[in-house]
């Protein structure tokens, strides 16, 4: 039975918790404080360009340092294993994108921790679609025609590499629509790109920051974006919703997560900064001028949205039967 005196200790338990949590969130991002920004990438690309942005505006806002490491390699993981085995106090930080989600999948067998439990989300910070580009010359003019094309003759489809954005996007197309678009993947977006242009290649769900200037210039044509909202940018291409496949709404995202074990005060304390910063006019431009729009959630918006990108990639890769290379 409990007694009087068990549900008195555990009241007093409870209010001697409240404090030590208030206490911790408060001494967490103290002036002068030095944050490690981890990016698992090489420098230069989307993800660093936004996680140096954010660094910036955290290390102003709060007169602490900001120290952006690239970790790149093992598919974005080494970075993201290093800091899941960082002191968790909140000084680590790790950019995550839509490839860690695919990765809870596609390498769980081959790393040494659980992504889905060796770290905590904290923020996401910005979104970018998928743009459906095809030659200027071809006469495919539209995902209904992508699809009688795909189901009239062979077509191939260049990406980035196995388990990217552009991979996931066709695979995902691919069953929605019960084609069988062949993949060909390359080293990067760059020379999957080049060959698109020279007519080697049929198609490419590509990352809307690579494939924009060649739509721009008139060598590539957008067919459609897979996102749910036109983009001012390029007013002309629908969505895949108005397309009449909603189902293939893919954006390539970008956020911000923290060691499993760090405390739920200082995750919130460091989400709501993250979402106060993304918030700023400047901060909001600068983003969109990188082909990003401003998506901030904080860690709670965040961990579910996670959660549900992580299933629905893990659904996709297992009906296609993707494996990591």
């Amino acid at each position: 039975m409990i007694t009087r005196r068990m549900l008195l200790a555990s009241a007093l338990a409870l209010t001697a918790i409240a404090p030590a949590a208030s206490a911790q969130a408060a001494d967490y991002l103290k002036a002068g404080s030095v944050l490690r920004y981890v990016v698992p990438f090489p420098p230069g690309g989307l993800t660093d360009v936004m996680a140096r942005l954010v660094g910036q505006q955290l290390g102003e806002r709060l007169k602490v340092t900001v120290v952006v490491e690239n970790k790149p390699g093992g598919g974005a993981m080494i970075g993201a294993e290093q800091v899941s085995r960082a002191t968790p106090d909140g000084n680590t930080l790790l950019a995550i994108t839509m490839t860690h989600s695919v990765n809870a999948t596609l390498l769980r067998q081959k790393t040494r921790f659980d992504i889905t439990k060796d770290l905590k989300p904290v923020a996401l910070l910005a979104s970018t679609p998928i743009l459906v580009v095809v030659p200027a010359n071809s006469s495919i003019h539209s995902l209904d025609d992508l699809v009688a094309a795909a189901k009239s003759k062979e077509l191939n489809a260049g990406s980035s590499g196995v388990g990217t954005p552009s991979h996931l996007s066709l695979a995902l197309f691919n069953q929605l629509n019960g084609t069988n678009i062949m993949h060909i993947p390359y080293s990067g977006g760059s020379p999957s790109l080049t060959d698109l242009i020279g007519g080697q290649i049929d198609v490419i769900f590509s990352n809307y920051a690579e494939s924009l200037p060649h739509v721009q210039s008139g060598k590539l044509r957008a067919i459609a974006i897979a996102s749910a909202k036109r983009n001012p940018q390029v007013p002309d291409v629908p969505t895949s919703a108005e397309a009449g496949m909603p189902g293939l709404n893919v954006e390539q995202w970008t956020a911000v997560m923290l060691p499993g074990a760090t405390p739920d005060a200082v995750v919130q304390r460091l989400g709501k900064e993250l979402v106060d910063i993304m918030a700023q006019p400047d901060v909001a431009e600068k983003t969109r001028s990188l082909g990003f729009r401003v998506d901030a959630r904080g860690p709670n918006e965040f961990t579910e949205f996670w959660k549900s990108e992580v299933e629905r990639w893990r659904a996709v890769i297992q009906a296609a039967g993707i494996s990591a290379e």
